[in-house]
């Protein structure tokens, strides 16, 4: 039952963005007080930061002791494309995709690497591929975590052990909420921005041993530049896996990463960050049970996101609009709960289907997400009524 009348409780945050995303419980600027500002990065202090995060990283992700972890520029995307351009074309390779992230990394290998040996695996929003079509002789690159969809994959069992190819995982918005299985996974990508809320612009490049082999073996046709190039003189840059990064870092981003980082350790680490994300993701998922006007994009129930939840309005009169109407409708309820203060920046994603995107990692609180729910019905509510009075 939806009702007009406004909810007496408000989210005491109403950050829900899918990235950048909410910042740690009890963040202040005052957290970055202690921040190498006006200092090298390749100075004693800078390089024991950027070093720091990298060991943290490991320990809260537990990142296998034979696996490289480096920071890179630009983001995910930057640590996705590194590794695309050094390490494929040594062999064919399957691309799986299934939201607008994944298909923009076949974009970039059929059209910019223009590798004739690619072959896409892909479903539409909502979905998973067919997972048993991909051939793991030949180098796979997926996302673990679809974060325009609202997809993941359930686990790594769909990946043998003994592959030959290399498998190359987006998992920016599973990291730190979900369990990757660094075993079956050569290339891990992710950025600060997302389930720890951190900063824009840096990304984290991890590297099993099979990897490190391709990168030390295998030359690309194409020339490198300057920021992906992980080798020299056919040695893996070791640097780059030590805080000796390839550009300047932003000495302030490392700080307010280090802090959360920190701060993940001290309730608990990953087993407590994902137990966070799953508790408010049953949030979300009940309200959108019980609701009668809302679904979950993802069809699945065992490949629903417990970060980056997408919804769609499942109305009758709404689903029987046309997409561009559907999409204003949905439109106009993240417009008012914004205008209200109670939620920012949860329209769905500009490529995907309309809806609803509510970003329900680690560093969101649980009672913020119950104070939202009745919210969306005064949204759905008030939104219907313009709807039917525009009639």
């Amino acid at each position: 039952m939806t009702t007009q009348t406004k909810p007496g409780l408000r989210p005491a945050n109403p950050h829900f963005s899918s990235g950048p995303c909410a910042k740690r419980p009890g963040w202040t600027v005052e957290v970055l007080r202690d921040a190498a500002l006006g200092r090298s990065h390749r100075a004693k202090l800078g390089k024991a930061k950027l070093e720091q995060a990298i060991e943290l990283t490991r320990e809260i992700l537990q990142v296998p002791a034979g696996h490289r972890i480096g920071i890179v520029p630009a983001s995910d995307t930057g640590a996705v494309e590194m590794a695309l351009w050094s390490l494929l074309g040594a062999r064919g390779v399957d691309m799986v995709a299934w939201e607008s992230f994944g298909a923009g990394w076949v974009t970039d290998v059929a059209k910019q690497l223009k590798l004739a040996d690619a072959r896409v695996i892909e479903a539409p929003y909502g979905r998973l591929p067919d997972l048993s079509r991909i051939d793991f002789d030949r180098d796979v690159v997926f996302t673990w975590n679809g974060t325009t969809s609202g997809v993941r994959v359930p686990n790594a069992d769909f990946i043998p052990a003994d592959r030959k190819g290399l498998t190359i995982c987006d998992a920016t918005s599973a990291a730190f909420a979900q369990r990757l299985d660094f075993a079956k996974l050569d290339v891990v990508t992710f950025s600060w921005q997302k389930v720890l809320g951190g900063e824009a612009a840096h990304g984290m490049l991890i590297l099993s041993p099979r990897a490190v082999e391709r990168l030390e073996s295998y030359t690309p046709a194409w020339p490198l530049p300057k920021i992906f190039r992980l080798t020299s003189k056919g040695k893996l840059n070791e640097g780059v896996f030590k805080g000796e990064t390839i550009n300047t870092p932003s000495m302030l981003c490392v700080e307010d990463y280090l802090d959360t980082l920190n701060w993940a350790k001290s309730i608990g680490g990953l087993d407590t960050l994902i137990a966070r994300a799953d508790a408010n993701f049953a949030v979300v998922d009940a309200f959108v049970e019980g609701s009668g006007w809302l679904g979950h994009l993802a069809v699945r129930p065992e490949t629903r996101s417990n970060t980056s939840v997408c919804l769609s309005v499942t109305d009758p009169e709404v689903s029987a609009l046309d997409k561009d109407a559907q999409a204003a409708f949905a439109k106009g309820m993240a417009a008012a709960l914004e205008k209200e203060g109670v939620a920012y920046d949860i329209g769905a994603y500009r490529d995907a289907p309309p809806g609803l995107r509510i970003w329900c990692g680690a560093t969101v609180e649980t009672s913020d997400l119950e104070a939202l729910m009745p919210w969306l019905d005064w949204a759905f509510a008030t939104q219907k009524a313009t709807l039917k009075a525009a009639a």
